[in-house]
């Protein structure tokens, strides 16, 4: 499979290339278009209690969509839900995501999920991260601009935790107040993550909880 990605920055679309009979995966929803013959399945990769776990803890659907392409080969085109950059990460093991930003992966990639610690709860992240495994590509999506940052051995990196967009198996992840108690009053900035390497950290610029929270303060209230 081949991957190009058009329209960075902001409005980000991959598109997935395919030899006769190759199957891409992707998150229910992120097609936004395919060449002709391209056969679309639907399915609970795993099962249904790995695809229930997906759903209910990883913030995934429960299905992922396999597209297989015909004997002349074909293309699918995956973009995201929120404005911002794509990238393609290389997955040699594991690579942990951030809920939401999984979007597509080469058919030797198995998505799964798995408990990122009570850091990840306090984080507001949810407690939970979208594990990836295996050999193979996968389609990542940030909300804003993406960077990515390879840190050596014994190098720290202090990442906002909203801002995490996924990190490599053998980065170290810590969860700390911004500042202290008295600095996170003081700051205005809750907890955040402390990474450390050697690997590679992903984060995005922009915040999706802190978009809904201001939509929340923005918007009037209305009686059903």
């Amino acid at each position: 499979m081949d991957i190009t990605i058009r329209h960075n920055p902001g409005f980000a679309v991959a598109r997935c290339s395919l030899g006769g009979g190759e199957v891409v995966r992707a998150e229910a929803g992120a097609m936004m278009a395919t060449s002709q013959g391209v056969e679309i399945s639907g399915k609970m990769d795993g099962g249904l209690m790995k695809g229930l776990k997906r759903s209910m803890l990883g913030g995934e659907s429960i299905f992922i969509a396999n597209y297989t392409a015909p004997p002349q080969g074909g293309w699918v085109e995956v973009a995201a839900v929120l404005p911002g950059d794509m990238t393609v990460a290389p997955v040699d093991g594991e690579l942990f995501i951030q809920r939401g930003s999984y979007i597509a992966s080469e058919q030797g990639v198995e998505i799964d999920t798995m408990w990122g610690g009570f850091k990840n709860l306090f984080g507001g992240e949810g407690g939970f991260l979208v594990r990836a495994h295996g050999r193979g590509e996968v389609v990542l999506a940030a909300y804003g601009a993406l960077d990515t940052y390879d840190l050596g051995e014994g190098q720290s990196l202090i990442v906002d935790t909203g801002h995490m967009v996924a990190y490599d198996p053998g980065v170290t992840v810590n969860m700390t107040r911004a500042g202290g108690n008295s600095g996170m009053v003081k700051s205005g900035e809750g907890f955040v993550f402390e990474f450390m390497g050697p690997g590679r950290v992903m984060t995005q610029t922009r915040n999706q909880n802190a978009l809904i929270s201001w939509l929340t303060a923005a918007l009037p209230f209305t009686r059903s």
